[in-house]
């Protein structure tokens, strides 16, 4: 393995590439496989790594665990709209009708 320079020619900015040499068998030929170190410093001529190569001074720490499925411990019905509004006539009908009654039943006496 060794290091290789390369230069961009619309930036003018010299990279560092990790080379590795390797025989193809198909083409039967010799080919290189690189791997991206970082950019050169012009003024120094040091290596700078990219952000991907570069090491972490922190461990990562992991992320929180997600809550669970909540078991369902009450079980409650709620009647609203047209089952509600029925119930509501129906006792007000029976409510009238025991009105009725014990007014029909006083107008006797």
């Amino acid at each position: 393995m060794g290091l290789v320079y390369q230069t961009n020619k619309q930036t003018g900015i010299t990279y560092a590439y990790e080379n590795e040499a390797y025989w193809d068998k198909d083409k039967k030929q010799s080919r290189a496989r690189r791997k991206l170190i970082g950019k050169v410093d012009p003024k120094t001529g040091e290596i700078i790594p990219t952000r991907r190569y570069k090491k972490r001074s922190e461990p990562m720490e992991a992320p929180p665990a997600k809550p669970g499925p909540v078991p369902i411990t009450t079980m409650k019905r709620c009647f609203y709209g047209a089952t509600y509004l029925f119930d509501q006539i129906e006792r007000h009908h029976l409510y009238l009708q025991l009105l009725g009654s014990a007014r029909t039943s006083k107008e006797r006496e």
